[in-house]
């Protein structure tokens, strides 16, 4: 019964093929060591290779008695084995991961490491269907969501396998003892401070007894069909995530007004997919990381893990580079000199005409301004934008703050110290990129019009 178990999981999920090389991740413990010699059944008639990884997580005081027990099974059927041991305490501390996390961070990488040393080689693993319903329940009690709760997958990466998924720990037990097969039993498993283990011997029996003594098949079936659906959400979500994520500059960003025309539930999935291509991977991303980025504002910020900060400008939102150096300048400019301004790699030029016909202007040149040379008083006062700045743009009924006016024409908050503003007296009379002021603009009976010809040079020098 559990060999047909075994391999419909393995027909199921096509886990392996004839002729492929498998390591049996073994820690010497009821799971692998039933693992090992279900596939010692079949290979044969599946002419595969079979190989044995141990690592030890420096953990347990008995943890030299399982190298020694898994040494002995493997030499017994002369099977070759890897090993290696670290110091998971220290690591979990080193990189403020709890000890389950860093111990399967670090014998992943290790098994990784085997199948690479072997060649195409298949990592199994030993999780059961009560691990599964195990899972469900602690990652429930932590909120995931679906795709949390879908608990354990068979195959990750085309590269590591879990065979017993559709087996009870029951099951495995009544193998073991009918074949009379030894294995060895871990002392952490029966420590109450591990939620895990509250949940494996108190939460699973109690429902076993009081609701439903087949909540485990139950809960693998759910598991199951998480798992066929979070495929096909991952699967929409890519494809629209072709769309929504943007390449600029090495840049990745994304698209809000695309992705807000998406469901929500893609829309998580998308920005899910933001942050992998960011960080490369989703670990320790919880569900709030993503709700702030769907919540972001134009100009905000939401500093996500390892000090990674995500900002939200001119409706995209992308990795906010390191802080560019607040650009300061001060000139005082007369209307006979051309101005360099070195800070900015510009430099400018005014004309003073006479001869302009109001009808002939052009006002769609954001590097140039027409500004009353009756109503200007010179020098004019050349400098960057400072708290408070406030002026009347051309056509306004009234007076607004520069950063509100910068932000409604998308400007990037980096760049609005670039945008230099010119003062007459102690009123703003223009800003390079936006409108002239009301008061100061040309109008038919302007008698003499003053030119201000902005003309970047190319890169700011240092000071």
């Amino acid at each position: 019964m559990i060999l047909d178990k075994f391999l419909d999981a393995i027909h199921e999920f096509h886990l392996i093929q004839k002729g492929d090389q498998v390591c049996v991740a073994c820690s010497g413990g009821r799971d692998s060591t039933a693992l090992l010699h279900l596939f010692l059944e079949i290979q044969r008639d599946w002419d595969i290779s079979l190989y044995l990884g141990h690592f030890d997580h420096g953990i347990r005081a008995s943890s030299a008695e399982d190298l020694r027990f898994v040494r002995t099974l493997a030499s017994s059927l002369k099977i070759q084995l890897f090993t290696e041991s670290a110091d998971v305490p220290s690591f979990a501390k080193e990189n403020k991961l709890n000890l389950e996390e860093a111990g399967r961070l670090l014998r992943y990488e290790f098994l990784d490491r085997i199948a690479n040393t072997i060649g195409k080689a298949k990592i199994a693993t030993g999780h059961t269907m009560s691990d599964q319903a195990e899972t469900f329940f602690l990652r429930l009690l932590r909120g995931s969501g679906s795709r949390g709760l879908a608990g354990i997958y068979p195959v990750i990466d085309e590269l590591v396998i879990r065979p017993l998924l559709k087996i009870e720990r029951e099951e495995i037990e009544d193998y073991l003892v009918s074949k009379g097969i030894e294995y060895r039993v871990d002392e952490s498993n029966f420590d109450p401070s591990f939620l895990r283990n509250r949940i494996r011997s108190d939460l699973i029996p109690y429902l076993q007894n009081n609701f439903d003594p087949k909540i485990v098949p139950h809960l693998g079936k759910l598991t199951s069909l998480l798992m066929e659906e979070d495929k096909l959400l991952d699967s929409l979500a890519a494809t629209k995530a072709r769309d929504v994520l943007l390449e600029r500059e090495d840049r990745v960003a994304l698209d809000v007004k695309k992705l807000f025309r998406l469901p929500l539930a893609v829309q998580r999935r998308v920005v899910r997919f933001f942050i992998q291509a960011l960080r490369g991977d989703l670990r320790k991303i919880s569900y709030e990381d993503v709700e702030q980025i769907l919540k972001l504002h134009e100009g905000k910020e939401y500093s996500l893990k390892e000090s990674l900060v995500i900002k939200r400008e001119q409706g995209m939102v992308y990795l906010k580079e390191e802080e560019i150096p607040k650009v300061q300048y001060d000139y005082s400019w007369t209307s006979d000199q051309v101005l360099n301004i070195e800070e900015l790699g510009m430099r400018l030029e005014g004309t003073r005409r006479e001869d302009m016909e109001f009808s002939s202007l052009r006002f769609d040149n954001d590097r140039e301004a027409y500004l009353d040379w009756s109503k200007l008083k010179f020098p004019l006062l050349v400098r960057n934008r400072r708290d408070g700045d406030r002026y009347q743009p051309l056509g306004s009924p009234g007076r607004k703050k520069l950063k509100e006016i910068m932000r409604a024409k998308d400007i990037p908050q980096s760049e609005r110290d670039r945008h230099p503003v010119f003062l007459s007296g102690d009123e703003i009379v223009w800003v390079l990129g936006l409108p002239v002021s009301e008061k100061h603009k040309v109008t038919p009976e302007t008698n003499e019009v003053f030119v201000i010809s902005a003309i970047l040079d190319g890169v700011p020098k240092p000071k």
